[in-house]
């Protein structure tokens, strides 16, 4: 391993403006990767704030007995995923009314009676706010004698989880597609490494050294070079980043385990894309 390593090294200082095209050929690739990763981890987070919003609305019927009000919080509350039942009188109902609804103000001295409801807000726990909990909850509070109806938006929860679902599908596709783009343009500058260095590898077959011999400084130089096109697709993302943030718009950096991911993945890149590489070089000559 120390000599693959000394070797690796020597190569980059033979021709440095090949490794540094090679990683700034890896860097740019993850570029992409990085620019996707931040817009689908905003999207992510925008998605989530979205979905913390989501609850149901139990409205009761005029006049329904306290026994079976309470009844109906205790059956709501003891549903898995259920993260409180508050209950909201009619007083509560019209003064909610009159401070977010401004119109309201101006008819509300006109009103004889309460034309508000009291209802119960089902809240849910964090994972638990999908489309069966929810129905759950439904199912389970029109069955209630004190319940008059029950709301929800069932068309906006239902689009709100489908595009998640589409969000993380279109993720792992487009992402996918990024990695193995970053993955060939690794091979194709450690083969076109390798394809200069061939007198090399032609007299280190002559004296018998093994492919395995051969291959690990290729395989340590493909680590560095994806290591360094990792660190340097980093610093572009950061800096974009900082540019949208600061002249566009406001949006949440990725989390560092993803950064780290992605300088590994480079890594990992390197290795595989240049061992698979040498490898092909060497079953050709």
């Amino acid at each position: 391993m120390p000599r693959a390593l000394s070797e690796a090294l020597s190569a980059f200082r033979r021709a440095p403006l090949l490794t540094g095209l090679s990683a700034l050929m890896v860097g740019l690739a993850l570029l992409v990767l990085g620019l996707f990763s931040l817009v689908a981890y905003n999207l992510r987070q925008a998605l989530t704030a979205v979905e913390e919003r989501v609850e149901v609305v139990v409205f009761l019927r005029e006049g329904a007995r306290t026994v079976d009000v309470d009844a109906t919080i205790e059956t709501l509350r003891a549903i898995p995923g259920v993260e409180a039942v508050i209950h909201v009188s009619k007083e509560e109902a019209l003064q909610r009314a009159l401070t977010e609804l401004p119109e309201i103000q101006e008819v509300s001295s006109d009103l004889e009676v309460n034309p508000f409801p009291a209802s119960l807000e089902v809240r849910f726990l964090p994972g638990s706010r999908n489309a069966a909990a929810i129905e759950e909850v439904s199912n389970a509070a029109l069955a209630m004698p004190a319940v008059e109806d029950v709301r929800y938006g069932q068309e906006w929860v239902d689009r709100l989880f489908s595009l998640r679902r589409i969000g993380a599908i279109t993720a792992l596709a487009l992402g996918s597609a990024f990695a193995l783009v970053a993955a060939l343009i690794i091979g194709t500058t450690v083969r076109i490494a390798v394809f200069s260095r061939r007198d090399e590898i032609s007299i280190m077959q002559l004296v018998g050294a093994t492919n395995g011999y051969i291959r690990r400084p290729f395989l340590l130089e493909g680590a560095m070079t994806g290591f360094l096109g990792g660190l340097l697709a980093t610093f572009l993302t950061w800096g974009t980043y900082q540019a949208v943030y600061h002249f566009l718009f406001s949006l949440d950096w990725i989390p560092g385990q993803w950064v780290w991911g992605g300088i590994g993945a480079g890594l990992v890149f390197g290795v595989l894309a240049s061992g698979m590489a040498v490898r092909r070089y060497l079953q050709e000559i």
